[in-house]
C-alpha cells in the first residue's frame, strides 16, 4: 500500500498537491460525528497569520481535568449527546434542581498559550484529557468571514463553539483553523476545547520518545477575519538562475477568475496575474534581488493583494543546493555551524510561549558562533523560524517521525504526511529554512523505507527549493570502520546521522581510532553528537556526567570529525539547553532532565559550550 502511495505522489503535479495542503481538521468521524448537525467542513491552513485581521483569545482559560473522559462518555463509555457533555458549558449554579456535575466557572485557570504540566504541580506528569473553556464577546463584522486559528494543541483537540462540536485536529505542533462564520454570534460566545495528550503507538510521535509530553493549548489562539475571497497561502521563491522570482497564490472563496497583484517596492516590481476559478494563480518576474545569507539576512517587503484583501510579508531570496560533498548557499560552499534545539523555554522551562523566549535561545546559538539551527524534533513555533531568519540562522525543520513508528498503519502515514504538508505550507516562504527532515533515528525495514520515501516524494513535490533529509544512524562495519548503511540515503540530499561516539558508543577514547567511510558522494551532516553533564558537577575526564567528561568527549569528537570524516559539511550537536524528559531518572544528576545541553536549564554555560564556540569561531576565520 505504501509503495502505491509513493507511486501516486510522484505522478501528482505540484499544483494539485499544493491545493491539498489542508490541516487535519475534518468533519468528525464515526461515533464523534453521530448526531451533530451543521458540522463545519475542513478549512485549509491560512498562512502568515500575523498579517491578518486578528483578535487574540490568549489569556486565562478555565479548565477541568478529566482522566476518565467523564465530560464526554457515560458510565458505559458511550458518547453522551452533545448537550450532556462539557462542550455544552452548562453551570450547576444556574439551576441546582438539575444534576450537572461540572461548572467551568468554579474551576481554576491555565494560561493560554502554555502547557499544563508546568503551570500546576498536580499536572506535572499528567497525560490524558483536559477541558479548556473561554468566553468572549464578539460583534460580527458585515460581509466578513470568520475563522478560529490555533497555533498548536498537543496532541488531539476537539473544538466546540457555543455548545456545538465543530472540529477535531490531530498533531501537536502544527497550526489549524476552522471557519466559524455561521457559528459565531453577536454577544457572548463560549469556546470549549477538549485536549488529549495521551501517547499512542500509532501516533506521530509514537508513544516512545525522549522529550516531555507537554499537554495543552501550547501556542496562541485567535479569531481571524477575512473578506469573502481572501489570500489563503502563497509561495514566493528565487529561480535557480538567480534571474527571476516565481511562485503561486491560492485564493479562498474564489468562484470566478480574480486579479491578483504581487509587488516588491524595493525591487521596483509589480505584476498582476489572474487566478482561475479554483483560486490558483502562478507568476514569474524577472529580478536580481540581493541574496539572503547568514552574513547578510536581507528581507524584502512583499505585498500580495486581491480585491478587498491584502497581505504583507518579509521574504528573503537564496538558493540552497548540494554539489558532491559540499552544501552550496547562493553558489558558495558553506559549513553549517549548528546546534540542535528543543522548543522548551529558558529559565522557566515548559513550552515556549513568547518570542522573547525564542530570541534568548537563538541568541545563545549566535553567541556560540552558529549560522544554523536544527529545530528538533517537531515544527517549532512560527516566531522561532522568523526570528532565526532575521538573525541570519539557517534552519533544519522536521516532523516527529521518531523511533518506533507504526510503519504499516495507513492512518499513521496519513498523520505524518499531513504534519509534513502543514509544516511546509506554513514556512515555505522562509528563506532560512534550508532542510526539511522527515524522521529521526528510525530502525531499518522495508516498510519504514516505503513510508519515508513517500514522505520525501511529497516534500519534493510541494517544495523543490530545499534539501530533504532525515537523521539516520551509524553502523560499524566488519573491518572496524564506521559508516551509514541506510538505503534512505539514495533519497536524501544529505548523509545526515546521529553518532554519539564517546557517550552511547564507548568512551571518548573511541574517537581517536575511528575511521569513517560513506556509500555515496554527498555532504555528510552530523545531526547529533555529544554527552551529558550536570552544570557544576566536576571530576575526572573519565567520570560520566561531569563537565570534564563532556568537555573531553567534545574535544575528541571535533578532532575525529575534522580529521577523519570525509565530506563533513555541518554539525548540530545535541543539544543547546538541558530539557525535560521522563526517561532521565538519575536522582541528583538528571532529575527529569536530559543533561546533554551545552547550557543548563537555568542558562549556565557548561565547559563544552566554550569548546564548541572556539571551534566554530575558528571555522569562521577560514
Amino acid at each position: 500500500m505504501l509503495r502505491l502511495w509513493a507511486s501516486m505522489l510522484r505522478i501528482m503535479n505540484k499544483k494539485l498537491i499544493a491545493l491539498a495542503a489542508v490541516s487535519v481538521c475534518f468533519a468528525l468521524p464515526d461515533m464523534l460525528a453521530a448526531g451533530i448537525p451543521g458540522e463545519v467542513p475542513a478549512a485549509p491552513q491560512i498562512i502568515n497569520i500575523r498579517a491578518r485581521d486578528c483578535r487574540t483569545l490568549d489569556g486565562q482559560w478555565k479548565y477541568i481535568v478529566d482522566p476518565y473522559g467523564n465530560g464526554y462518555y457515560n458510565y458505559r463509555l458511550v458518547p453522551n449527546p452533545v448537550g450532556d457533555t462539557f462542550f455544552a458549558d452548562k453551570s450547576f449554579d444556574a439551576d441546582r434542581t438539575k444534576l450537572i456535575e461540572y461548572n467551568f466557572d468554579r474551576n481554576y485557570t491555565l494560561n493560554v498559550p502554555g502547557d499544563w504540566n508546568t503551570q500546576d504541580d498536580k499536572l506535572y506528569y499528567y497525560e490524558g484529557k483536559l477541558w479548556y473553556r473561554t468566553k468572549f464577546d464578539y460583534s460580527k463584522p458585515e460581509g466578513k468571514r470568520v475563522f478560529l486559528y490555533f497555533g498548536a494543541v498537543n496532541y488531539e483537540a476537539v473544538v466546540a463553539l457555543n455548545g456545538e462540536k465543530i472540529c477535531r485536529h490531530t498533531g501537536g505542533f502544527t497550526p489549524f483553523n476552522i471557519e466559524v462564520t455561521d457559528k459565531i454570534k453577536d454577544g457572548e460566545n463560549s469556546l470549549v476545547v477538549m485536549v488529549d495528550n495521551t501517547r499512542d503507538k500509532d501516533g506521530i510521535p509514537t508513544d516512545n520518545c525522549d522529550w516531555w509530553n507537554y499537554g495543552g493549548i501550547t501556542r496562541s489562539v485567535c479569531i481571524v477575519e477575512t473578506p469573502g475571497t481572501f489570500i489563503r497561502d502563497y509561495s514566493v521563491q528565487l529561480d535557480k538562475s538567480y534571474r527571476s522570482i516565481y511562485g503561486y497564490v491560492h485564493l479562498d472563496g474564489c468562484t470566478a477568475p480574480e486579479k491578483v497583484t504581487l509587488s516588491i517596492p524595493e525591487l521596483k516590481l509589480s505584476a498582476t496575474v489572474t487566478a482561475d476559478a479554483s483560486g490558483y494563480a502562478e507568476f514569474n518576474l524577472k529580478a536580481r534581488p540581493e541574496l539572503w545569507s547568514p552574513e547578510n539576512p536581507k528581507l524584502y517587503n512583499v505585498t500580495i493583494s486581491c480585491g478587498e484583501d491584502s497581505v504583507d510579508d518579509r521574504i528573503g531570496f537564496r538558493i540552497i543546493e548540494t554539489k558532491g560533498t559540499d552544501i552550496l548557499l547562493n553558489g558558495k560552499k558553506v559549513f553549517c555551524r549548528g546546534v540542535s534545539i528543543h522548543e522548551e523555554a529558558p529559565f522557566s522551562n515548559g513550552r515556549i510561549v513568547s518570542a522573547e523566549q525564542d530570541r534568548i535561545l537563538l541568541g545563545w546559538a549566535k553567541e556560540m558562533g552558529c549560522n544554523f539551527v536544527r529545530l528538533a524534533h517537531y515544527p517549532h513555533n512560527e516566531d522561532m523560524v522568523r526570528l532565526a531568519e532575521e538573525m541570519g540562522l539557517m534552519v533544519w525543520s522536521e516532523i516527529p517521525v521518531y523511533w518506533t513508528i507504526s510503519w504499516k498503519n495507513p492512518d499513521t502515514y496519513a498523520n505524518a504526511r499531513q504534519q509534513l504538508v502543514d509544516m511546509i505550507t506554513r514556512d515555505i516562504n522562509r528563506a532560512n529554512v534550508v532542510v526539511w527532515s522527515v524522521a529521526n533515528e528510525t530502525p531499518l525495514s522495508d516498510e519504514r523505507l516505503a513510508f519515508l520515501s513517500a514522505l520525501i516524494d511529497t516534500a519534493r513535490e510541494l517544495d523543490p527549493t530545499r534539501l530533504i533529509s532525515a537523521a539516520m544512524e551509524k553502523e560499524k562495519m566488519a573491518d572496524g570502520r564506521w559508516t551509514v548503511d541506510d538505503p534512505l540515503i539514495s533519497k536524501t540530499d544529505l548523509i545526515s546521522f546521529n553518532q554519539y561516539m564517546g557517550w552511547y558508543t564507548g568512551n571518548s577514547d573511541i574517537c581517536a581510532d575511528a575511521v569513517w567511510v560513506f556509500p555515496e558522494e554527498k555532504p555528510v551532516f552530523i545531526s547529533e553528537f555529544g554527552a551529558g553533564a550536570l552544570y557544576g558537577f566536576h571530576g575526572d575526564r573519565t567520570e560520566r556526567f561531569t563537565e570534564e567528561y563532556m568537555a573531553d568527549c567534545y574535544r575528541q569528537n571535533i578532532k575525529m570529525m575534522t580529521e577523519r570524516m570525509p565530506g563533513l559539511a555541518g554539525t548540530t550537536p545535541w543539544v543547546l539547553k538541558d530539557f525535560r524528559s521522563p526517561r532521565r531518572a538519575l536522582a541528583g544528576i538528571q532529575d527529569d532532565f536530559n543533561r546533554k545541553g551545552l547550557i543548563s536549564e537555568q542558562g549556565q554555560k557548561k565547559t563544552a559550550f566554550h569548546i564548541m564556540k572556539e571551534w566554530y569561531r575558528s571555522l569562521m576565520d577560514k
